[in-house]
């Protein structure tokens, strides 16, 4: 789809932070990731079923809403601003027909130009702040003063050194909760003793927290249609070909952090293509345990009929065409992978995928793999249920 279509319809709203009543989100722009995965990572075991010290109080009052790691927390009345954690729950803000949040961790990785491919619809977020500048400030959560503060504590105690419980308790104290769980992956020590949620479960307990149960439900049956839509279209196991996903360093990558595809929320999208990943039967570590990285030489013993890169997703095809697979065809190792020579090599998607963004990534994996060019899901009703016309 043309990226400029539909675009004198749209209405530009900025991520102040305010809950909006109904309008949609406009305005996009387009920022490459940066840096390596580390300062970043995806979710959830799926079929896990909300127990019922988990649902949500909804009187007239005060509400309360319980998730693990938080526990059963309180609201006087709903949140009118907020932070997330990441992309994931930004995202899921969307889609409840919320504003952006007022910052993320690190804005870069909130790839907002993903909305450009529903027609209607698409977010600004030049106002959103970045929570993560070579460490987190205490005095930005002040300054944003938000509502809600969408983020498992234990992300800001264990992904740099800085923070401890009692600055943790010292933001539920005096500016507002934390209610969140770092759904995106299930490789940290520190998540080894609560639970994880999928994508859905993570979005079900937000839309309770800002009082839309309505629209989860709404997007809970898009999301139902769209998973049997990909059933059609997904190969037997035999015809499918086997993909490498890593995280490409720079323009000219010869260094590459390694993933084997995962639950969480980050691998959502293969995962329900059923992609066969050429990395799970090989020696190669995890990155996200690991720490390592490979370089071409590895790669190359793998050999990967497709090669999907991460790190790019700030990047045009034409762009990452230009630049990245050029440098591959080019370079005298990574020129004889097989995944180069047959022109397989991919932008893999980002790391933090919410119920819109892993509709737009799952529609262009399944026409990049299995040349699928129907549409999977209903882009107008995707609109519909943002604005709360349903």
């Amino acid at each position: 789809m043309n990226r400029n279509e539909g675009r004198t319809r749209r209405t530009v709203i900025k991520g102040t932070g305010a809950v909006l009543g109904g309008g949609l989100l406009a305005g996009c722009t387009s920022d490459s990731d940066s840096g390596s995965p580390s300062t970043d990572t995806t979710t959830g075991n799926e079929g896990e079923s909300t127990t019922a010290a988990e649902e949500t109080t909804t009187t007239d009052g005060p509400y309360s809403v319980s998730m693990a790691p938080v526990g059963e927390v309180e609201f006087e009345s709903v949140p009118k601003t907020w932070v997330a954690n990441n992309g994931s729950w930004a995202d899921m803000g969307i889609a409840l027909g919320l504003e952006p949040p007022k910052a993320v961790w690190m804005a870069s990785r909130y790839h907002t130009q993903y909305y450009d491919a529903i027609d209607g619809l698409s977010v600004d977020k030049s106002d959103i702040k970045s929570l993560y500048q070579d460490g987190v400030n205490k005095e930005l959560f002040y300054q944003l003063d938000a509502d809600v503060h969408v983020m498992d504590p234990n992300f800001l105690m264990n992904r740099f050194k800085g923070w401890e419980q009692k600055d943790v308790d010292e933001i539920k104290q005096n500016i507002a909760p934390l209610f969140g769980n770092c759904i995106y992956a299930q490789h940290y020590p520190w998540h080894e003793d609560y639970r994880y949620y999928t994508l859905m479960e993570g979005f079900e307990k937000l839309s309770k927290v800002f009082k839309r149960h309505d629209r989860y439900e709404a997007f809970e049956k898009l999301h139902a249609d769209f998973q049997s839509n990909i059933s059609d279209v997904v190969p037997k196991k035999s015809e499918r070909p086997s993909a490498a996903v890593v995280w490409g360093v720079g323009d000219q990558p010869t260094k590459f952090y390694p993933y084997i595809i995962g639950k969480g929320t980050g691998f959502k999208h293969l995962n329900d293509l059923g992609v066969s990943d050429a990395l799970a039967k090989t020696d190669v570590k995890d990155f996200h345990g690991s720490r390592g990285s490979i370089d071409l030489e590895t790669l190359l013993k793998v050999d990967p009929e497709v090669l999907l890169l991460r790190a790019y997703e700030g990047k045009t095809r034409t762009e990452f065409e230009n630049t990245v697979i050029k440098f591959l065809e080019n370079d005298n190792t990574a020129s004889k992978l097989t995944a180069v020579k047959n022109g397989d090599v991919y932008r893999a998607g980002g790391l933090y995928q919410g119920p819109i963004t892993n509709l737009v990534l799952t529609q262009r994996t399944a026409k990049l793999l299995y040349g699928v060019e129907k549409p999977l899901y209903d882009s107008q009703r995707v609109v519909d249920i943002v604005n709360g016309d349903f």
